[in-house]
């Protein structure tokens, strides 16, 4: 595929709707998007063909997800280590996202731990990988927005 695929308006509702909650039925969506449900399944094919949509995924309740310490740890390597050391913290099932970053540091693992004893051992964990030159955690308070 190259470059963007083309959304249209409906597109982009659609795509609002799914965030919100992607095991809506199709009959709803299609109502709610003044469609029918054929069109739906239409563009549905056609979204997840084009790879804006990679897949469908479940979001915590609020109540679990306030019972879990979550932080992010920017982490520093060394250059020959970066292909390695995301590997590494892909095994690593505390680990919810990798994202590559520009700047002092190269990467921002997000973690999730039942409480500060994992938090702390897992951010250990981390700084101890070969190739970790240094890291930084910030521990997340509350989440004001999340999509």
């Amino acid at each position: 595929m190259s470059g963007q695929p083309n959304l249209d308006e409906v597109d982009v509702r659609l795509l609002g709707l799914l965030r919100d909650d992607a095991r809506q039925p199709i009959a709803q969506l299609a109502k709610e998007l003044g469609i029918s449900r054929g069109q739906l399944y239409s563009r549905l094919a056609r979204l997840e063909e084009s790879g804006v949509v990679d897949g469908y995924t479940v979001r915590l309740g609020d109540a679990f997800a306030r019972s879990r310490l979550r932080a992010h740890v920017m982490i520093k390597t060394a250059p020959r280590f970066r292909r390695e050391l995301e590997s590494l913290l892909s095994e690593i099932v505390q680990v919810s996202a990798i994202h590559a970053i520009s700047g002092e540091f190269d990467y921002i693992a997000m973690l999730e731990a039942e409480d500060g004893v994992e938090l702390n051992r897992l951010v250990d964990e981390i700084g101890m990988l070969e190739g970790v030159e240094f890291t930084r955690s910030s521990v997340i308070l509350a989440t004001k927005l999340e999509r």
